[in-house]
This record gives structure tokens, sequence and C-alpha cells, in this order.
């Protein structure tokens, strides 16, 4: 089966790399080249027990954490290279008394799901990670959770798909249509036809014309602060009230990550750094001394219920949605790239789909 995706960021990488892992011709098309879009400002946690806002996103990002260590060991293996994956945990922080008692009864409910997680308190706390801000009254810990390098893992993708024969063609998508009865897309070098589209474009899905309606997707900005310490300081992906910070083993930290409705707009601001970097400094007060090596900014696809899109679509044969992944593209890369390849290539619908079927927004 031929298929084009459309879009290279994590979930088009992933999905991309999965048809062709699974013996389907695949050509992925992004004018912007791979993880230029809103993967470029991912920090990479793996987190559906803290980003996990709705029954639903939870469901889908328990299931997504359950694939990624076969994944990440299938992709490193056919990239023939490592990738930084570490399952280290996650430590929330509280400053305050109540917010103690919210972490606490989080705990509360984690524990009643039979999902291992511990509060600690302000002694223990300095005990596991004391490079953290004295005032620091409480934490919870998640020990499932945790983080990938977003770049190498892209990269990887990338190369693993290479090899398996995914061919990338960095040319801009002009249109989605048909030609003889099979989807085609028409790019700025040409029409293609194939077997199949998968439409996985981001915060730019929505902006493609379309035999169909308009996927409902709109961008919203993140920014992210690079910094580096000396030596790695934290064991844990720390999130507290203002910030997270995910730590990588050369010593390098992540800081995020701003929440803006600025429309396309992808710029890095001012304030936004400085804001990050004040939060940051006062989770872990150390970060006042690391050297800066950058921030980035990216736009997040999010739909109204903060669902992904996946599926086929209702209105036009051979075309099929995996957009609108918001906050958590890096994290539900797995399960969006297996259940697009069910479904295209067997298909076969995943229960998991119910929960993100197209048709939910009239495509």
């Amino acid at each position: 089966m031929e298929v084009l995706v459309v879009g290279a960021g994590v979930v088009g990488c992933a999905i991309a790399y999965e048809l062709a892992a699974r013996g389907a011709t695949v050509r992925l098309l992004d004018g912007r080249g791979p993880g230029q879009g809103a993967t470029r400002a991912s920090a990479g946690m793996l987190a559906p027990y803290i980003e996990g806002h709705s029954e639903a996103l939870l469901r889908l990002g328990i299931c997504s954490l359950d694939q990624y260590d076969t994944f990440i060991a299938r992709v490193a293996a056919d990239a023939r290279r490592e990738i930084e994956y570490r399952r280290t945990g996650t430590l929330q922080v509280a400053y305050t008394d109540h917010e103690a008692s919210q972490l606490a009864a989080r705990q509360r409910a984690l524990a009643g799901a039979g999902v291992a997680a511990a509060l600690l308190g302000a002694d223990e706390v300095r005990r596991d990670e004391p490079a953290l801000a004295a005032d620091v009254r409480a934490a919870l810990v998640v020990p499932q959770h945790g983080y990938v390098r977003v770049g190498a893992f892209v990269e990887a993708l990338v190369e693993a798909g290479a090899r398996r024969g995914v061919l990338l063609s960095e040319t801009r998508v002009e249109r989605i249509g048909c030609v003889r009865d099979r989807a085609a897309v028409d790019t700025a070098d040409g029409t293609m036809a194939a077997d199949a589209v998968v439409l996985a474009a981001g915060s730019w899905s929505g902006g493609i014309p379309m035999d169909a309606p308009a996927p409902p997707v709109r961008p919203v900005r993140g920014q992210l602060v690079q910094v580096r310490l000396p030596q790695r300081l934290l064991s844990h992906v720390v999130w507290g009230p203002d910030c997270y910070l995910v730590p990588w083993q050369d010593g390098r930290v992540l800081v995020g990550a701003t929440v803006e409705d600025v429309g396309f707009d992808e710029r890095v601001t001012d304030d936004a750094v400085q804001g990050l970097l004040t939060s940051g400094e006062r989770l872990v007060p150390a970060l006042g001394g690391a050297a800066f090596e950058g921030a980035r900014a990216g736009l997040r696809p999010a739909t109204t219920d903060e669902l992904p899109i996946i599926g086929a679509s209702t209105t036009m044969r051979g075309v099929f949605y995996a957009t609108g992944h918001y906050r958590n593209g890096v994290l539900l890369a797995p399960l969006t790239a297996s259940l697009v390849a069910d479904l295209v290539l067997e298909g076969r619908e995943r229960p998991e789909l119910g929960l993100v079927r197209p048709d939910r927004f009239g495509l």
C-alpha cells in the first residue's frame, strides 16, 4: 500500500515509521523539514497522570505510555542509535499547605486507582532532591512517568523510517483531494497520488485546502528555555505550580512552558523567557548560575475538547486524520502511530479510536 503522510512533526514521523515497518510504501511531506513545528518546543515529558485533565485524555496517555518501552527499543534498533529515554518519575511540588493538601488528595485518588504514587514531606523531598528550594512543603512522586529527549527521538524516527524505506520530501503541501478515485496531494513540486493520505500537520492542518471541512485546530504557542549546569542536579522531572523542569543526563535542563493563544506567532519573547527563568530558579536556586543555551517556541495544535482527531474521514475516501494533539504529541506518538497503522493497513479500529473520532467535528 502507498501512503502519503502530511506533516513531519513527532506524530507524523512516528506514523510514517510505523506504516513502513509494517510494509507500506511511505512518503513523508513537510515543507519545513522534520520536527520544526510544535515538536521543537516540546520538553518530552511523559506524564499522563499530570497531563490527563480529562478521563479520555488520561486513558489515551496511559495507553501510549504503556507502548513507549517497546516503541523506543524498536526505533533505536532500526535507527542504530541511542535515544535518551528515562522513566525516572515525576516529582510534583507544593509550596503551601493548600497545595500540599491538593497533592495529598491526588495521591489518594491515584492509590484508589491502583497507581503507584508517594506523597513526600519536606524532609523526604530534600533527601530525594536536595537541589530543590528550601520552601518546598511536600511533593507527589509518580514513578511511572519520565521523559524522552525529543530532538534525538525525531532524528531516530527519521533515520529508522529511512531504513524502512520512508522517503522524506521537504515540499509545501498546497491541497489534499483525489485523482481518479485515489487520495492525492498537490505540492509545490507536483501532484502525488496514493492509496491513503494521513493529515498530521499539527497547527497547520486546518490551513491546507481540502475537498472536505477543515479540521478545527488552532495554534497555541508554547515557549521553553534551555540551560546547562556543570552536572545533573535532579533525578526526577520536577513539576511546580508555575513551571516544570526536565533534566537531561548531560546537565542540561529544559524549563517550560508557556501557554499563549496568539495565533500563528512563533516568536520567542523576552517576557516569557524571563518568567520561565524566574520560576525555574524558584524551584531550583542553582539554576541562577546555569549557562543560558537558548529558548524556542512552537505552536501546539489544540481542539475545542483538547483531544486529538484520529481516524478516517467520513467525507473523503482514503484520507485519515492524525492531528490536534495539543500538549501531548510526544506522549501520544506511539499510540497514534499504531492506531493509524491498524486502521489504514488492516481496517481495524481499536477501542481508543472511539475517543478521538473525526466525525465528532463533522469531518
